[in-house]
């Protein structure tokens, strides 16, 4: 069965039950079936920033499936250019969209920030993580920073278990300073670690390293053998071992740091808007949430499902307030200072 198919039968038939969840979360309430929540009807624009390789589609293809009498309406573009749109509307005192369901933190933070949004209801706050509750937006689901090597050209007990660490070594590293995520990525070191160390790292690191202009580059370089090591979100590995299980690529982690960052997708609700909340509460369904996470790879923040094949089991994420991801220009004027960019 193809993804598509999957999705559209476990949102039809409900046949995604409860699991172990991937952090532990008594105070968190079992995710919601597609079957026990309200039809959509009415007219719903939503923002959408790109990414995921179409599976974002496939579950709107599923949404609108389910729901005949919903008219949605779906721009999509990069989730920062829609954010800069967002925070231009809401300064013109303009609203056209009624939901922005973005692929990272940094660029719903920036739009909390800037525009006019709704809080998120506690009702449907119960369904998410603990760890993954904010008041002006919705976790949808979990990216996890790796460290993708190769098995045959290092043995991962010579991996420094600390991010820092990797600017010291003679390694060859893979990277992708270009990218979003791995800029949020460094905006959380220069949080947590400070700028000075920060700036040390971006420099000890670019001497041995291999710039791509994506993570998956990155993952598939370290496949090949052309670096030893990179830095990436999770997912493409795991996604590229689906389709080569025989690839030469392993995933280590560490600990307590920026590399061990677990950012997030999310949803903010721009208005007050009945339709959009409960649009909301079909992207934090079971039978949604298990699909991102077989299908996308991505980390499920209802604590009920599954998380994904092949995740690494003892995550250590460092303590971190995602919404603070979203000011990027000092990581930015960072990078273009060491020439990493």
């Amino acid at each position: 069965m193809d993804r598509r198919s999957l999705l559209k039968s476990a949102l039809a038939l409900g046949l995604l039950g409860p699991v172990t969840p991937l952090w532990a979360a008594e105070t968190t309430a079992a995710a919601e079936s597609a079957d026990d929540l309200p039809p959509l009807s009415g007219s719903l624009t939503v923002y959408l920033g790109r990414g995921e390789g179409g599976l974002y589609d496939d579950i709107v293809a599923a949404i609108r499936k389910r729901n005949p009498d919903l008219d949605l309406k779906i721009r999509r573009a990069p989730s920062a250019a829609l954010a800069n749109t967002l925070i231009a509307e809401s300064k013109a005192g303009v609203r056209r969209a009624d939901l922005f369901w973005s692929i990272d933190a940094s660029s719903l933070g920036a739009v909390a920030a800037h525009a006019k949004t709704t809080p998120i209801p506690g009702a449907i706050q119960q369904h998410i993580k603990p760890d993954f509750r904010y008041d002006q937006w919705a976790a949808i689901s979990g990216r996890l920073r790796t460290v993708p090597y190769n098995p045959t050209r290092i043995d991962p007990a010579q991996l420094p278990s600390h991010i820092m660490d990797f600017a010291d070594t003679d390694l060859k590293i893979g990277w992708a300073p270009a990218y979003g995520a791995f800029q949020s990525f460094v905006t959380a070191m220069r949080l947590l670690e400070g700028e000075d160390r920060t700036r040390e790292w971006l420099l000890g690191v670019k001497r041995q390293a291999k710039s791509y202009a994506g993570e998956l580059g990155v993952v598939m370089a370290v496949a090949r053998g052309e670096v030893d090591v990179g830095f990436a979100n999770h997912y493409y590995t795991l996604r590229l071992k689906k389709g080569q299980p025989d690839a030469n690529v392993a995933l280590a982690l560490t600990q307590n740091d920026a590399g061990s960052l677990v950012n997030s997708s999310g949803v903010l609700l721009l208005d007050d808007n009945p339709l959009a909340r409960n649009f909301l509460r079909y992207l934090l369904s079971r039978e949604v949430q298990s699909f991102l996470a077989s299908q996308a790879y991505e980390i499920p923040m209802a604590a009920d499902v599954a998380p994904p094949a092949g995740l690494p089991g003892k995550i250590h994420p460092p303590e971190i307030d995602l919404t603070r991801l979203s000011d990027l220009q000092p990581i930015l004027d960072l990078l273009r200072e060491t020439r990493v960019l």
